[in-house]
């Protein structure tokens, strides 16, 4: 049977399908060429949208968003958050405090003044006056049920039995029977007068028209995705030659003028100009740098000079090591003898020519006298070893200057 269903459904559906095939056939081309030339510009429209759309993102929104944020947080996040954790959250607080207080206060004062009393009241006064109350309703209670029972429930529920129920069955089995044959006369005029020229209108206009119109709106709808597909492709076409013509008539010159003309040009003018200048700069500022130091080492010793002419203080003795290989064993004297051994230093003492000299010590480096320039004197003070100074007070160097300098010992406000 189910065999036998099936292929009648075929056979009867067979020529339909047929028609649709047909007719698909038949409309499938037009309306793609149609279609195609409707969406190619709309396509091209599209593509430039969305290629100045992603541009004005990348350029323009996603710059001025983030401007934006930054000034939201400055102009408005930070001051929020600082009026909230110093204005409102200590203020909140105080207030919750404070209603804590208040709800406490007025809490003591109900209870005192409600609780309590209501308390005693229903313990001493409302308990045994309720529990009077139960007892007397209590027996009335008894005494109205037995009086309902008697006059209210025992004819009511005679009268349902004997009356009320066999007449309501009657009439219930009357309706019953009326309103099932007003229903069958009703189905009957309905299905004739409505179903069956309602199916036949069905079957035999609407649903052959349905299907025309489901046929064609379905191969519109392929017609508009393949012509969006194909519309993609030529607008992938016609960017890249808009693309390679730009290329062509404007990148590449601008590169290749660059190549050219600009870059030679920059780097002449960078050999011969930017560089040298950068060079005279920098020294220009090297000797600047310098002569302000020596300006300014020179204004320091001045003042330190004028300041020990004036105050009488001596400079400090500065002891400066000698190679081994600039230590003699002997030196001249004044008047042009020679003595062996290791030099010797005089420290200072009384008279002129200071205390007798001490030998140095043979197994350590001896340390020459080394002169200390500065500004306005014959000779510098001289650092030996042990702190001690060549003064006026002590001899002298061997073929040293014999002048004395301002701020000696020997004299303070006299100068050569």
């Amino acid at each position: 049977m189910d065999l036998n269903k099936q292929m009648s459904e075929r056979a009867r559906q067979g020529p339909a399908r047929e028609a649709e095939g047909r007719l698909a056939v038949a409309v499938r081309l037009p309306v793609r060429i149609v279609v195609l030339v409707l969406v190619v510009p709309v396509r091209l429209l599209w593509d430039v949208l969305v290629a100045g759309g992603a541009l004005l993102n990348r350029a323009v929104l996603r710059p001025v968003g983030r401007g934006l944020a930054v000034l939201g947080r400055v102009l408005v996040v930070t001051p929020l958050n600082w009026c909230v954790r110093w204005i409102l959250v200590p203020l909140g607080r105080g207030t919750l405090w404070t209603l804590k207080g208040l709800w406490a206060g007025c809490a003591w004062l109900l209870r005192v003044l409600v609780a309590v009393p209501a308390k005693w009241l229903y313990a001493a006064v409302l308990t045994p006056l309720g529990r009077g109350l139960a007892r007397a309703a209590d027996g009335a209670g008894v005494g109205l049920l037995w009086v309902l029972r008697v006059l209210v429930v025992v004819p009511v529920s005679w009268l349902w039995t004997w009356v009320l129920a066999p007449v309501g069955k009657a009439v219930g089995y009357v309706l019953v029977k009326g309103a099932r044959g007003v229903g069958i006369g009703l189905y009957w005029t309905l299905r004739v007068l409505l179903y069956y020229p309602a199916l036949g209108l069905w079957r035999w206009l609407l649903a052959p028209v349905g299907r025309g119109l489901a046929v064609v709106g379905r191969e519109v709808g392929d017609a508009f995705g393949h012509a969006w597909r194909i519309a993609g492709r030529i607008s992938r076409a016609v960017g890249r030659f808009l693309g390679g013509l730009l290329r062509l008539l404007v990148v590449g010159p601008a590169v290749r003028f660059y190549r050219a003309v600009c870059v030679p040009v920059g780097h002449a003018v960078r050999d011969t100009l930017w560089r040298p200048a950068a060079r005279l700069a920098r020294e220009a500022g090297r000797a600047t740098r310098q002569a302000l130091g020596t300006v300014r080492d020179t204004a320091r010793q001045t003042r330190a000079d004028i300041r020990r002419a004036f105050s009488g203080a001596r400079r400090e003795p500065v002891a400066v090591a000698v190679p081994a290989a600039a230590r003699e064993p002997a030196a001249t004297g004044a008047a042009g003898g020679s003595t062996a051994g290791p030099a010797r230093v005089g420290a200072p003492g009384g008279g002129r020519y200071g205390d007798p000299l001490a030998p140095a010590a043979a197994s350590g480096p001896v340390p020459r006298p080394v002169p200390l320039p500065g500004p306005g004197e014959g000779v510098p003070g001289t650092a030996v070893a042990g702190g001690s100074r060549a003064t006026g007070s002590g001899p002298r160097e061997p073929g040293g200057d014999p002048r004395r300098t301002l701020g000696s010992s020997t004299t303070a406000l006299t100068k050569d």
